[in-house]
């Protein structure tokens, strides 16, 4: 049974999840999926900056920076 999706700021670091769902307005998810975050897509929480904003994740295979504010709304489920 897949967990419940929680936001991608919720993982442990070093952490990997796959996206399950992107709660940002349209224009903003259209940037995240150029850049390859999509649905299904697993991503790693690599780090907070020392204020706790940015964010970084680690997805195909590069490190990405997102706000802590559009990293709330991307929802990832957890292997169980």
């Amino acid at each position: 049974m897949p967990s419940m999706p929680i936001p991608l700021t919720e993982l442990a670091l070093g952490q990997t999840a796959a996206v399950a769902q992107i709660k940002l307005p349209p224009a903003d998810q259209a940037r995240l999926m150029e850049m390859g975050v999509l649905t299904g897509t697993p991503v790693e929480l690599v780090r907070f900056a020392p204020l706790g904003d940015p964010v970084e994740i680690k997805v195909r295979g590069y490190n990405l920076s997102l706000r802590r504010h559009e990293a709330d709304l991307i929802l990832v489920s957890v292997p169980s």
